[in-house]
């Protein structure tokens, strides 16, 4: 198990957060489904906790790495989002944790602004950065579960102001700075997540919506998530790297986030009926890439070959 936990890569916090996402996507399906992905998130959760907590100087090196620091954060969205799996048997626990995982989240908001945005240096810049600001959004998709639509809606406009801001900059640091290490490239699905996941945050939180709004929200959406599915075909070919977790929510996210517009379309009369293909394809595109970085990361962790687990550990 020691071996295990020191191979555990944190950027599968990543991939945790993409699973519990999974399980309220396909829960529609089943809830059997939704408990499936959700055991194995929290499985990886308690994993993760364990390795943080018996490797706390591991954690503190990881986090000096830019790419890692801003992927973090997707420990505090996911525990958020897996507090709401456990709602229904724990009222009281559950939203105790959900008030965790949004604090936690504001605290990684706060050391890395100061860390890395305060000490700017465009090379340091990666899509991760997203994650950092407008991943507290989690917060408007789980939020009104707990009757904190105020906070939700907070959330989603702190996401909603910072997202152009770090679009622009994140863009520039891509298209025109470029020098992206290999092992940092699968982070570029990342780009993918931000309006979705303000979408979905809005369908959730906001009771009496802006068509407008929707409608900037669900472009962004679509524009992004098909830039990432075309770049896609070069970052499949890439060897593994502990970044393939970024194959993992922002996908999840893009599906979910349509599959709640679809319905609020349908529901306000102005249904689109190409959406319910582009639901089913995101749907299907979510699981499967979900389910293959899980497979990959497990076959990374119980590798023997010691040479290519040095190298990835220190691509972390």
């Amino acid at each position: 198990m020691e071996q295990i936990l020191k191979k555990y890569p944190v950027p599968a916090t990543g991939l945790i957060l993409g699973l519990a996402a999974a399980g309220n996507l396909v829960q529609s399906y089943g809830e059997v489904y939704r408990s499936i992905f959700g055991i194995l998130s929290a499985a990886l959760f308690i994993l993760m906790t364990v390795k943080i907590v018996k490797y706390p100087k591991g954690l503190a090196e990881a986090l000096d790495n830019p790419l890692v620091a801003g992927v973090f954060p997707t420990f505090s969205m996911s525990i958020m989002l897996l507090s709401t799996y456990l709602k229904q048997y724990a009222q009281t626990t559950s939203l105790a944790l959900w008030i965790i995982g949004f604090i936690f989240h504001i605290t990684l908001i706060i050391w890395f602004t100061k860390k890395y945005v305060l000490n700017l240096k465009i090379k340091q810049v990666f899509p991760s950065w997203f994650i950092v600001y407008v991943g507290i959004v989690v917060a408007s998709v789980t939020g009104p579960g707990f009757k904190m639509n105020a906070i939700g809606q907070s959330a989603f406009w702190f996401g909603f102001v910072t997202y152009p801001v770090l679009l622009a900059i994140v863009l520039y640091r891509v298209i025109r700075i470029k020098e992206i290490a290999e092992a940092a490239l699968p982070s570029i699905a990342i780009f993918a997540a931000p309006a979705s996941l303000l979408l979905a945050g809005y369908m959730n939180s906001f009771e009496t919506k802006n068509i407008a709004i929707v409608w900037i929200l669900v472009s962004l959406s679509f524009i992004m998530y098909t830039a990432v599915v075309i770049a896609m075909f070069k970052l499949l070919r890439l060897k593994f790297y502990p970044s393939y977790s970024s194959f993992t929510f922002p996908f999840v996210i893009s599906g979910i986030a349509m599959k709640l517009t679809n319905g609020f379309l349908i529901n306000s009369g102005q249904g689109i009926s190409v959406l319910k293909y582009l639901v089913k394809f995101q749907e299907a595109a979510a699981v499967v890439l979900t389910l293959y970085v899980l497979l990959r990361y497990i076959k990374f962790v119980l590798s023997t070959d010691k040479a290519a687990t040095t190298a990835n550990v220190k691509a972390q």
